[in-house]
């Protein structure tokens, strides 16, 4: 059984194919349980993000298995295969184990270094398992990848850039972040609006500058008594956009939420908006940018900003960490296969070493029980000492090169001396 990652993400697609692509829990637990339908999958996680959707699978197979994924994931997305496939990635195997570790370590954000990502891999597992589509394979991936992204924030400044998507935006957006007076918008209260919040009013903005609006009124309210922010019901969400300076969205809503109309009716001709768009799929027109005085920031933004060159250091030393870490996983699972195998003959072993005892003792029955156990201790250590080298070396055998012929992994795993393989092979350099 193999490893296997069939995706899409900001790096393979644009915006526009993501927006269609982008599944809430619902519809991400639903792909999932659908991918173990597939005869040759037996363990499935959805990684799903405003920016990547990736499906991960533990399967003995490599075609049929991607067909089948790349099938589901434009089933679920509502796409033709010719519309979805040109920005399909797959890994497989090893690849596959270090793409999700530079995924959880923020090598692959669209933001370096963003540590979101860290909780939505978080809850991918989770679902997983609540839903029984994880099993012993994919979990111990998950939780490594989770321990190699918490290594690379511990151990390095990759989060300096920015530690979110909302934190990067919030840096984009300049001073009227900042500003005295600067009066907030947030549309929606789900785990990106509350991280939103959150960060507001870790930069010192009064909470009384900050209005929440949502659909569901008590999801708004709850953000009052956690951050002493305001409250406001989404009918008077017209209202609260012509007061405010600055409008972030992540409604969660499938459809466009502020069109250009909406958004000129509030700003009038003069007054200038600052728009941060975190949903995907948007909240806010394309053509709302195209309105005087609105500046909209969204994860199309967002992708173009180029990494900085003071967290280069730190990149590099987290894709270190990240190499360091795929071969320590790959060389345990690897070693994990052996292990019934070396148990397997040391059984073997202990079973042949008892039924020649019982043999020799019917046939040397002059010895005391003292001498007979110490001819029985004698036989064991014969044993233990034949099979200790291929027990130790088999490590190195599965980290070894592939492709070894029988004749060499036994000379391998029993460290033979090859002088002595070749004199029996060429005795006096003659052939026998």
């Amino acid at each position: 059984m193999s490893f296997l990652v069939v995706g899409v993400s900001h790096r393979s697609a644009p915006v526009d194919l993501l927006e269609r692509v982008s599944l809430d829990t619902d519809a991400a637990v639903k792909l999932s349980h659908r991918s173990l339908d597939v005869p040759s999958i037996s363990e499935s996680a959805v990684v799903s993000t405003c920016n990547r959707v990736e499906v991960y699978v533990e399967a003995d197979r490599f075609h049929g298995s991607v067909e089948d994924l790349t099938a589901l994931l434009g089933e679920a997305a509502g796409l033709r295969r010719e519309e979805l496939l040109p920005h399909v990635y797959v890994h497989y195997d090893e690849a596959a184990v270090a793409h999700l570790f530079r995924v959880a370590a923020g090598l692959d954000s669209m933001i370096l270094g963003e540590s979101q990502i860290l909780g939505q891999v978080r809850d991918a597992l989770h679902r997983g398992q609540a839903e029984s589509t994880v099993g012993s394979s994919l979990n111990a991936l998950f939780q490594q990848a989770l321990r190699i992204g918490k290594r690379g924030h511990a151990e390095t400044g990759i989060d300096r850039l920015a530690p979110s998507i909302v934190t990067a935006a919030l840096d984009e957006a300049g001073d009227v972040v900042t500003a005295s007076g600067t009066r907030f918008l947030v549309a929606g209260a789900g785990t990106m609006s509350l991280l939103a919040v959150r960060t507001l009013i870790e930069r010192g903005v009064d909470p009384s500058r900050v209005w929440v609006a949502n659909r569901t009124f008590q999801r708004a309210f709850d953000l009052v008594a956690g951050y002493g922010v305001g409250a406001v019901r989404w009918e008077a969400l017209d209202v609260e956009l012509s007061a405010a300076d600055v409008l972030i969205t992540c409604t969660g809503a499938a459809g466009v939420v502020f069109d250009a109309d909406r958004v000129r009716r509030a700003t009038g001709e003069a007054r200038e908006l600052t728009v941060i768009d975190m949903a995907m799929p948007r909240d806010v027109a394309h053509d709302v940018r195209d309105l005087g005085g609105v500046r909209v920031i969204d994860l199309e933004v967002l992708a173009e900003l180029a990494p900085r060159d003071s967290v280069a250091e730190d990149v590099e030393q987290v894709r270190r960490i990240v190499e360091a870490e795929v071969r320590s996983f790959l060389a345990a699972r690897q070693q994990a296969k052996v292990t019934p195998t070396v148990v397997a003959l040391r059984g073997m072993a202990t079973d042949v070493v008892s039924r020649e005892a019982a043999r020799l003792r019917s046939r040397l029955g002059d010895l005391d029980e003292a001498q007979f156990a110490e001819v029985r201790r004698a036989m064991h250590r014969v044993a233990e000492k034949l099979i200790h080298q291929p027990t130790v070396r088999v490590k190195e055998l599965t980290e070894g090169p592939e492709n070894l012929t029988y004749a060499e992994a036994l000379a391998h795993l029993f460290q033979l001396d090859p002088a002595a393989v070749n004199a029996v092979t060429d005795p006096g350099g003659e052939s026998s």
